[in-house]
């Protein structure tokens, strides 16, 4: 797997010596308050960088960085290479939050799953995410449904927001 560019990132694939900086942000409460893992455990971290460092086939981890900083992940999934359907979620460490990096690496990203060939990627997220939720609307994703007790999170029910964008279709 490649990396990819935008005008402030950098998206690359995960190595081995990533797992202090992964769990900086994968172990603060307040950047979990919405995903359903974490805050997760050291442990935890270490397994989920091993795993992304060799992803299965259809998995695309990237870690985000901003001038050689590790500040996040973002990672998209193909669901059914039959369909051409794909998913991809992103995560950023607190002190990247409200500078438009969700939404460049976002982006970034839902362009690589249109050129892999994908035709159809979707994204959830909590109905409480705003930024979440104005992040996914930004690069062009629709609202397409609120999805009620979707998810079990540390020992409660949680209802989610799909959204899904198309590949365009030639003129």
């Amino acid at each position: 797997m490649t990396g990819l560019r935008t005008a402030r990132l950098r998206l690359r694939p995960f190595e081995p010596g990533d797992v202090t900086a992964v769990h900086a942000y994968a172990g603060d409460p307040e950047v979990v308050r919405f995903m359903h893992w974490g805050p997760n455990r050291p442990a935890e971290t270490a397994t989920f960088v091993a795993e992304s460092v060799d992803p299965p086939a259809g998995v695309h981890p990237f870690a985000v960085e901003r001038d050689g900083e590790l500040i996040g992940a973002v990672e998209l999934r193909t669901t059914s290479a039959a369909h051409r359907r794909g998913e991809f979620g992103y995560v950023l460490a607190r002190h990247a939050w409200g500078r438009g990096y969700a939404t460049e690496a976002a982006a970034a990203v839902l362009a690589y799953a249109f050129d892999l060939g994908l035709h159809r990627v979707a994204a959830t997220c909590d109905p409480a995410n705003v930024a979440s939720r104005r992040v996914l609307e930004k690069i062009g994703l629709r609202y397409e449904g609120h999805l009620h007790d979707y998810l079990h999170i540390r020992g409660e029910w949680r209802d989610r927001l799909l959204f899904a964008a198309t590949r365009p279709r030639a003129t």
